[in-house]
Formats: C-alpha cells, sequence, structure tokens
C-alpha cells in the first residue's frame, strides 16, 4: 500500500461544506465546561495501596470536559464522547505523549467538532492493566479486565449525557463515541460486546479469555450457595455493584483487592447505552465473534503498518526494551470493516454522494472498498498516529514519541485530523439522520466506462487530457484529486459530453478525475508524464 500523506487541507472542512451545519465548523468559538459523570473504583492503586480506591480520591475522576458551539440556539443536537488514548496507564508514567482527555488531539477534534454544531464530550476514563506481566496470561487477563472497564465507562458517560440531555441541548437518540487508541479498543469493544457471554466464547482465537485453569479472566457474577448471585465485575453495561467475593470456601480473601473490594459501582441505571455510530481510530477489537448484524455502524481510521493496534488479525504485542511481549490476538480495521461489510451494516452508507465523499473517493481502492475504513500513512511505517501532537517543551515523553512520529508537528497533526472529519461528517449524517443527510447521499449507483461509453485520451498526458461520453448520458459535474486524495480542480455545471482536463501547474504522477451523472458516478485515473 503506497503512503497516504496528510489527505486534505483544514479549508476542506471550512471551505466544501462551509455553509452546512455538520459538515463544516459553521460556529467561530465553544463554550467548554467540565463535569462529572460518573464515579466508580478504579484498580491503579492496588499494587501500592492493596485495595480499590473512589476514582475521585486518586486523581482519576470520571470527568469530561463538554464543548458546544458559542452562540448555538439549536437545543436537539448530537453528541460526540470522545475517548482519549494511553495504553490504560496514566500519563506521563505510560511513557506516551498522550493519555488525557486534554490531550492536544482530544481538544482539537472536540473542539472542531463543537464548531460543526455539535456538542462534544472528552472524557476521562479508569485506567489500569500490567503490559509487563511476567506471564501471557498475566498480561491477557489484566487488559480484558481494563477494557471491561472502559466499555462500563464508557456506557455510563452515555447514560450520564441521556440523563442530561436537556441540559446540554442534545437529542439522546444522536450520540456518537469516537475512541483514539486504547480509546479506539473501547468503542469497538462497546459497539459490538452484546453480553457478558460473548467474552467467554470468543473465536479468534478460541477461549482467549479463560485462563488455563477454566476460569474467565472477567467473571460478571457467580451464584450464591443461599441462593440469589454476587456481581464481582459488574455487567457490560456497569448497572450493577460488583464487589470482590470471599475464597470459594466463604473465607477472606486478603486479596489485592480483599473480599469487599468495589469493582464496580452503578450510575444511571434508569437510562439505557444506545447510541448510533462509532468511530475507532487506531484501537483493535477484541474479538470479530463479537460482531453481528445488531452492531451499531463502526468507521475505523488506521495505519495500516500500525505497530501497535494489527490492521487486520494478529497477535497484539508490547513494546519492553530490546523486544516485545506478546498478549492476545485481536482484529484491527481491516477485519472489522470486512465483516461489517459482509453483515450488511455498512449498507445505508452506500447511498453516499460521491462529490461530497471527497475522501472516500480517493481512497477508495487503497480501502480494499471497504466504504467506512480509512488507511492513513504518515511519514514513517512506525507512525501509528499520524494525528497526535504535542508539544516538545512540556511533554515528559517527548523523547520516546517523537521515535515513531518524527516529524511530528501541530500542522501535520491538525491536517490529518482535518481530513478524518471530512471521512467522518458525511458518514455521520447518514448513521446519526442528521439534517445534513439529504446533502450527502444520492439515488446513483457507481458506472462502468461501457454504462457512458467513455473515452479517455491521451493516457499518460503532457498538457491535458479530454474525456468524451455519449451525448444521452452528458458529464454533470467532475473533481480532480491527486493519489493522496487532495482536490487539485473542480468542474460543476458541466452539462456536457466533452470535458477536457487541464494539467496547468500539476506535478508529474497519477490523478483521478470523478464524474457524476444524472444516473450515477464514475472515477478514472489518468497519468500527466
Amino acid at each position: 500500500m503506497k503512503r497516504l500523506l496528510p489527505i486534505l487541507l483544514s479549508f476542506l472542512v471550512t471551505g466544501v461544506f462551509a455553509q452546512e451545519r455538520y459538515l463544516g465548523q459553521v460556529f467561530s468559538d465553544v463554550d467548554v465546561q467540565t463535569v462529572l459523570y460518573g464515579k466508580n473504583y478504579t484498580v491503579i492503586g492496588v499494587p501500592s495501596l492493596g485495595h480499590t480506591v473512589e476514582t475521585a480520591r486518586v486523581g482519576q475522576p470520571l470527568a469530561a470536559d463538554v464543548y458546544s458551539p458559542k452562540g448555538d440556539t439549536e437545543t436537539k443536537r448530537p453528541l460526540v464522547i470522545y475517548f482519549h488514548t494511553g495504553n490504560f496507564l496514566p500519563f506521563p508514567q505510560n511513557t506516551s505523549a498522550s493519555g488525557t482527555r486534554k490531550d492536544s488531539v482530544c481538544v482539537d477534534i472536540v473542539r472542531k467538532f463543537a464548531k460543526m454544531g455539535y456538542v462534544a464530550a472528552s472524557v476521562d476514563y479508569r485506567l489500569g492493566w500490567n503490559p509487563i506481566a511476567p506471564t501471557q496470561e498475566g498480561r491477557v487477563n489484566t487488559l480484558i479486565n481494563a477494557a471491561y472497564r472502559g466499555v462500563q465507562d464508557a456506557r455510563t458517560a452515555i447514560r450520564y449525557f441521556k440523563a442530561n440531555a436537556e441540559t446540554f441541548g442534545i437529542d439522546s437518540n444522536k450520540i456518537m463515541i469516537f475512541g483514539q487508541g486504547a480509546g479506539g479498543y473501547i468503542t469497538l469493544a462497546t459497539a459490538s460486546l452484546d453480553k457478558y457471554s460473548e467474552v467467554l466464547t470468543t473465536t479468534s482465537g478460541v477461549g482467549k479469555f479463560v485462563g488455563s485453569n477454566g476460569l474467565p479472566y472477567v467473571i460478571e457474577k457467580v451464584p450464591l450457595p443461599g441462593g440469589g448471585v454476587l456481581y464481582i465485575n459488574g455487567d457490560i453495561e456497569g448497572k450493577v455493584l460488583g464487589i470482590v467475593p470471599p475464597n470459594a470456601d466463604g473465607t477472606f480473601n486478603a486479596g489485592p483487592p480483599p473480599t469487599g473490594d468495589t469493582l464496580c459501582f452503578p450510575n444511571h441505571v434508569n437510562h439505557t447505552s444506545k447510541f448510533a455510530l462509532a468511530v475507532n481510530m487506531g484501537g483493535a477489537l477484541g474479538d470479530i465473534s463479537w460482531l453481528d448484524a445488531n452492531t451499531a455502524p463502526i468507521i475505523c481510521i488506521q495505519a495500516p503498518y500500525d505497530p501497535f493496534a494489527p490492521y487486520d488479525d494478529a497477535v497484539l504485542n508490547v513494546p519492553i526494551p530490546g523486544g516485545q511481549l506478546p498478549v492476545v490476538r485481536v482484529q484491527g480495521s481491516l477485519a472489522v470493516q470486512r465483516v461489517m461489510d459482509e453483515l450488511g451494516v455498512n449498507d445505508p452508507f452506500k447511498a453516499l454522494d460521491p462529490a461530497k465523499d471527497p475522501i472516500g473517493q480517493a481512497i477508495k481502492e487503497k480501502a480494499g472498498g471497504h466504504i467506512n475504513l480509512f488507511p492513513v500513512v504518515g511519514s514513517s511505517i512506525l507512525d501509528s498516529s499520524p494525528w497526535d501532537f504535542w508539544d516538545p517543551a512540556t511533554n515528559p515523553n517527548h523523547a520516546t514519541s517523537i521515535q515513531t512520529n518524527p516529524d511530528m508537528t501541530a500542522e501535520k497533526g491538525r491536517r490529518f485530523i482535518d481530513s478524518i472529519l471530512v471521512f467522518v461528517a458525511p458518514r455521520a449524517c447518514i448513521a446519526m439522520d442528521l439534517p445534513c443527510k439529504a446533502s450527502v447521499t444520492s439515488s446513483t449507483k457507481d458506472l462502468t466506462d461501457a454504462d457512458v461509453n467513455l473515452v479517455l485520451a491521451p493516457n499518460p498526458a503532457y498538457d491535458k487530457v479530454r474525456v468524451e461520453v455519449s451525448r444521452e448520458t452528458p458529464i454533470v459535474s467532475a473533481t480532480v484529486t491527486d493519489i493522496n486524495g487532495r482536490v487539485v480542480a473542480t468542474y460543476k455545471n458541466i452539462n456536457h459530453n466533452v470535458l477536457e482536463v487541464q494539467r496547468n501547474n500539476l506535478n508529474t504522477g497519477m490523478y483521478i478525475i470523478n464524474m457524476t451523472f444524472e444516473k450515477g458516478s464514475l472515477s478514472k485515473k489518468v497519468m500527466f508524464q
């Protein structure tokens, strides 16, 4: 796969969709407030304290920074809930440049969503696992528990905003969850896990979340001798109290954490955790079997060479000095979208108007035809998150993070983010049935050369390419993009069977002419020598 550079400059976000809410940034400023969306108990301090602690007491509150468009009078707005990256470990101990809800990437993305007319919340969630446990079972056990807590916290956040929909001016039926890195693992699991039993019945690989002793790594509940049940890790909704049980013989378990410690605290139990769309940016799925026809729509953005999250189906590894430690087999963005297409979940997105999907049209081949997959490659195959950026002068983990993003700058990160938003925005209009849906969909289809009697010559060309079609199927409009998706020319209101594409100042290379007709669209590659 050829390298994908930053695809569209920020003017596309504010230019192509400039006057339409939810597609372009139609607001100039935002309001910000911080709220607590719930409380729970974290294991982050167990190694030193010996017991779980309420999140607020260890500096890890379940907090959200909520951004909304300044001066907006709309009271039923879609909501984006954004989950940061950080390897489920606290910053800066995670040795990453990222790991909080106030990361530069988080703030940039939610601010831009708010300027597009959304309410957008960048949220914290519970952390804690052991990536350097001496056994692979130990690493898998603690990782799936971290992801399970993340799912509980994601659904808690969804319910909090539903419970306070009027306060924030949101439509509780139009919620998107958007996760980056570890946050992507959370959004994928939240979108696909329907019931606890799926954690135990994985297929890729089989039973990977059950220990060699036959006990699950995550235990939802156990029956009590006298009747009833005792919840331990709690349900996947996070709606019940979960506590550490006694030993099998009923004696006190000294832990850590000890018998009686809280593992899950219920929040907002009278509301549902349903949402309309999930976006994964750089994460992977715990198991492909979790996907089914009832899965919420998912958009995936990932670096195909990501060393930290497999792009297809592979074992997740943790880097350590001198090598890597294997953790668990997971499925990445390509595997996810392959199945989502097979299940038909992506079918509604086929109605996207090609003219309103410049990124999707430009990367269609690189994405293998998967309509909700955006493969992104930076300047290095080690760059797992080319959208990431931070302040080198103040970030304590700059020296380690710059090794996998050597040309990191705020400008580069924002340009990738702008491209990602151009890709996500029209798909969100469809998934959440927003007012912009009508302007990004069409009843047209992909046409063939024979459908319009296409003749394109010369190709390769030096100064211009002549495109001719049947008089009965005139070209309505056309755009020309370079191989990386950047729009370099636009032809509107053609309504003629002949189009001459002038080279002008274009560099030598491959370009794509995207043509629209009354009955469909057609894209052709051309080469300027």
